[in-house]
């Protein structure tokens, strides 16, 4: 038995040395091998090509995506005065509207990682495709539904075909950019995340006047409305969308044969296997649990403020359909930092930075806002807009990261579903920390979120600090550096 272990372990240090050798062979031919010379100019013209095609097509996917899982917050208070809004219309109590969110957050977490398998195996026009479609229609369908169950099965389908959608968009965008450009683009469609709790408050504003129209309640049109396009959205991906620049129609051969160039680092979309050994490594990486608790962090703070905005809108002492267009700022601002941030991200390859002044200027909006007296109406409100910012304008930069620092198309697959998986656990305990009876002002709400937050900005900063100690040890070799 001794023998065994012992040839073993002779037969995986000879593995690793060859592959150090193959690696260091590879990085001297980069710098001296002509074939592996990469025109800059021809580079930047291509990326320019492929975000063109690629990130409005993303973004709209996301949007939408964003905007069938959070209009139920908006449903929540539509036409409240009136007895008309979800919650009302379907006798469901407040404990009841709750499961219902929580349902949704539970799929989510499940269907992750097989999702995303089934990305990496099947093409992902077809796939993507097809959860599109998929969450399109549950979201019309919760606005044919009269009571609690109906709503709570139609949210856990919902989760179940959303579950796919951001880490797979993650992961699909490795096949097309490098480590230090996807950030920006990560960025570009998270981005429309904040845009869609910006789109459905004024959209929720203008269908909470069709009140009654068709025999209808307004919350229903909502649904309606928002779920119909997503399924012709997503019918013409699968036409539309390309899977691989390999096989890209629109791409010329010279600019195949450069974008496998400049990625040929990577695993390509040939290896359409999943390798079980390289998820098994991936699982068994004590950093990336890491990456997974900071964005169960982030997952407090981004659940309860899209499904909890309205609420805590309606809080500050306005109107139902007046809380509805207030939500709209808190969500503008986080765009343009979101965006920003992204950028600088990239730029600076400075992941955990970013992450952990977002996290940290989050924690600090929610901690104040615990704090502030009672009539403190206009500085809550600066607050919310402060949080919203913090807690989103990090997340690229978190999502980029715990792919970054993966080596194989079967670690990156798992380790980005995973990222988000956890989030699920930290999205159910947002779901739950605004109680009815906290209500206007949800102090132990904001008091969880700070201390959430507060957490991942702390592990933001000490992974950043080991990556960094990490590559001071790799000084003078030609091995791969961690992104910090």
């Amino acid at each position: 038995m001794h023998d065994h272990v012992g040839k073993d372990e002779m037969n995986s240090s000879k593995a690793g040395s060859l592959a150090q050798m193959e690696f260091a062979i590879e990085s001297v031919k980069e710098k001296s091998d002509p074939i592996f010379e990469i025109d800059t100019a021809l580079e930047k013209q291509l990326v320019r090509k492929i975000d063109i095609r690629l990130i409005p097509v993303t973004a709209l996917v996301y949007l939408l995506c964003y905007l069938d899982r959070s209009n139920v917050g908006n449903a929540k208070i539509l036409n409240l005065s009136t007895g008309d809004s979800l919650q009302q219309t379907n006798n469901m109590t407040d404990y009841q509207f709750t499961i219902a969110l929580m349902v949704f957050l539970v799929a989510y977490s499940i269907f992750e990682i097989p999702s995303n398998l089934a990305l990496k195996a099947l093409s992902p026009n077809r796939w993507i495709s097809f959860l599109v479609v998929s969450f399109g229609a549950f979201c019309a369908g919760i606005g044919g539904t009269h009571n609690f169950a109906g709503v709570a099965a139609l949210r856990f389908f919902l989760g179940a075909a959303e579950a796919g959608v951001f880490p797979g968009l993650i992961f699909y965008f490795s096949f097309w950019y490098k480590q230090e450009e996807r950030a920006t683009r990560i960025a570009a469609f998270l981005a429309s995340a904040t845009l869609a709790g910006a789109f459905g408050g004024v959209l929720a504003f203008g269908v909470g006047h069709m009140n009654g129209i068709g025999g209808l309640e307004a919350w229903r049109w909502l649904f309606i409305f928002e779920g119909v396009p997503a399924v012709i959205v997503g019918i013409s991906l699968y036409f539309f969308l390309p899977s691989y620049p390999e096989t890209s129609s629109w791409l010329t051969s010279e600019e195949k044969a450069l974008s496998t160039k400049r990625l040929r680092l990577l695993v390509r979309q040939d290896e359409d296997k999943v390798n079980w050994n390289d998820a098994k490594t991936a699982l068994k990486t004590w950093t990336l649990y890491v990456h997974y608790i900071i964005y169960l962090g982030a997952g407090v703070s981004i659940s309860s403020l899209a499904l909890f905005s309205p609420t805590i809108v309606l809080g500050l002492g306005y109107s139902d359909l007046q809380a509805q267009l207030f939500t709209v700022p808190p969500y503008a601002v986080a765009y343009v930092f979101t965006i920003g941030f992204a950028i600088i991200s990239d730029r600076y390859k400075q992941r955990g930075l970013i992450a952990g002044v977002s996290c940290f200027t989050a924690g600090t909006a929610f901690a104040v806002s615990a704090a502030l007296p009672d009539s403190s109406y206009i500085i809550r409100y600066i607050m919310l807009i402060m949080a919203c910012t913090g807690a989103f304008s990090g997340l690229p930069s978190l999502c980029a990261w715990v792919g970054d620092n993966v080596r194989s198309s079967t670690a990156g697959s798992v380790s980005t579903a995973l990222n988000i998986a956890f989030s699920g656990p930290g999205q159910i305990i947002g779901v739950w920390i605004y109680r009815a009876q906290d209500a206007p002002f949800y102090r132990l709400g904001h008091a969880v979120n700070a201390g959430f937050m507060f957490l991942s900005a702390i592990l933001s900063f000490m992974l950043m600090f080991y990556y960094k100690r990490e590559n001071a040890k790799m000084t003078g070799t030609n091995e791969r550096r961690w992104i910090p």
